[in-house]
């Protein structure tokens, strides 16, 4: 029977966590969607929508945004199942989770040099940082059913999430400090984000190397003797775990229903930003107070829906999470414009169920896997679905705001994607019964 490794490991594990949430929280949701913005707009808050002009084609500057997120998922989807099926044949994911973390911390620095003058460089650090985020999660991930025994799974990928939190919100209230008293340091608010890109770079970098260092060694899957190009068994191990998939119905429903509300709760998180800054005229001070309660919020949130699957089972905790998204992407839609504590209200909403659903997604998975040594091409597996969603949720939010002339027609069609994970989870945990499986 598997058992979970030792403290100093787990912590490890978790401070991974800690040092690339920072990515997540100033680069993704508050200081550069704000920043990148000021610096495409036309400076005038009664307009909802500026615009922009690349590779000659003028686009709506939030759903250029939106756009170029949707490219660096497109590429981390293409090359995740390779890169993780090789690090699983090789059993060298570590050095995997190092090249993806340098690469996107470079990028996060890089944004130091972006300004108005150099659009497109700005965009291509964007993608690059984003890349090196989201592929490095796919190694990170895939620890968990190696360090954690199945009874644990929930408590530490919990732990991981409110290490990430924790983290993340130290550095933003750094970072904010320098955004709202620039004066005081003789910058501007325009340098002040950008030296928070590169606190973002430093801090992802320094503490990412702390927490391989604590991680185990993983011991290869593949066979040294196979023959043919490792590239192209890196694809034939995704579709092996898709043939398998084929066999395990309830996991196979479950992919299908997390693909959905996933693409929600994702391009909620993604796009929550720019909607606040564009559509509701939030300023950029409450929208980082904002995203500071989200996330001070979540670390609660993630325990407390951890424990809920303890009472209820994984599917029902997770089928009531979705049922309150798609509440609060109807309150999202009818928020009025400068309405600054409504959008505190609703800030604490999301953040209790954003760390929730998002640990509890992570975990369910995992309790569902097969026992197998290719821990790493089920998760890239999961990792896909999870990156396509996001490609079309970024995209149709991008699209329908470029369609419709509002954003808030795309926070309504987000309501589609939840209610069709929340019927998909259904069928999935009815299957799960009959088979009397332990989620």
């Amino acid at each position: 029977m598997q058992t979970t490794a030792p403290k100093r490991v787990i912590n490890g594990w978790a401070m991974y966590d800690w040092a690339n949430s920072v990515y997540n929280l100033v680069i993704t949701s508050t200081i550069f969607p704000a920043y990148f913005e000021s610096v495409t707009g036309d400076g005038n808050d009664a307009t909802s929508n500026d615009t922009v002009r690349l590779f000659g084609r003028e686009f709506v500057n939030t759903s250029l945004y939106n756009y170029a997120l949707a490219v660096a998922f497109m590429i981390v989807a293409v090359m995740s199942p390779m890169l993780s099926s090789i690090a699983d044949y090789k059993g060298n994911k570590k050095k995997f989770l190092f090249f993806f973390c340098t690469m996107g911390s470079i990028a996060c620095s890089a944004l130091f040099f972006y300004n108005s003058s150099n659009l497109a460089y700005g965009l291509a650090c964007m993608i690059i940082a984003c890349v090196g985020y989201w592929s490095s999660l796919v190694f990170y991930n895939s620890f968990l059913p190696e360090i954690a025994a199945p009874a644990d799974q929930d408590r530490v990928s919990a732990r991981g999430f409110a290490m990430g939190y924790i983290g993340s919100v130290i550095l933003q209230i750094v970072c904010f400090v320098f955004v709202l008293m620039p004066d005081t340091f003789g910058i501007t608010v325009g340098k002040a984000s950008q030296i928070s890109f590169l606190l973002v770079g430093i801090w992802w970098w320094g503490f990412g190397q702390l927490a391989l260092s604590r991680l185990p060694r993983t011991t290869p899957a593949g066979n040294p003797e196979s023959k043919g190009s490792i590239f192209t068994n890196g694809y034939k191990e995704l579709n092996k775990v898709w043939k398998q998939l084929q066999h395990m119905p309830v996991l196979k429903r479950y992919l299908g229903a997390f693909f959905f509300f996933n693409m929600g709760v994702q391009t909620v998180m993604l796009a929550a930003t720019l909607y606040g800054k564009s559509e509701l005229n939030i300023p950029t001070t409450n929208l980082i107070i904002s995203i500071l309660i989200i996330q001070l919020v979540a670390i609660p949130g993630a325990f407390t829906i951890a424990k809920l699957s303890d009472k209820l089972g994984n599917f029902r905790a997770l089928m009531i999470t979705v049922a309150l998204w798609i509440i609060l992407c109807i309150i999202g839609y009818l928020l009025p414009r400068d309405g600054v504590n409504e959008f505190y209200a609703l800030a604490v909403l999301v953040g209790f169920v954003m760390g929730g659903i998002q640990s509890l997604s992570r975990s369910t998975y995992a309790k569902l896997m097969p026992e197998t040594k290719d821990t790493t091409s089920f998760f890239s597996f999961y990792d896909v679905t999870e990156k396509i969603a996001i490609v079309i949720g970024m995209f149709s939010f991008g699209y329908i705001n470029e369609y419709t002339g509002s954003q808030r027609n795309s926070v309504l069609a987000l309501v589609v994607f939840f209610v069709v994970g929340l019927i998909l989870l259904t069928f999935a945990s009815a299957t799960k019964h009959k088979q009397g499986k332990v989620a």
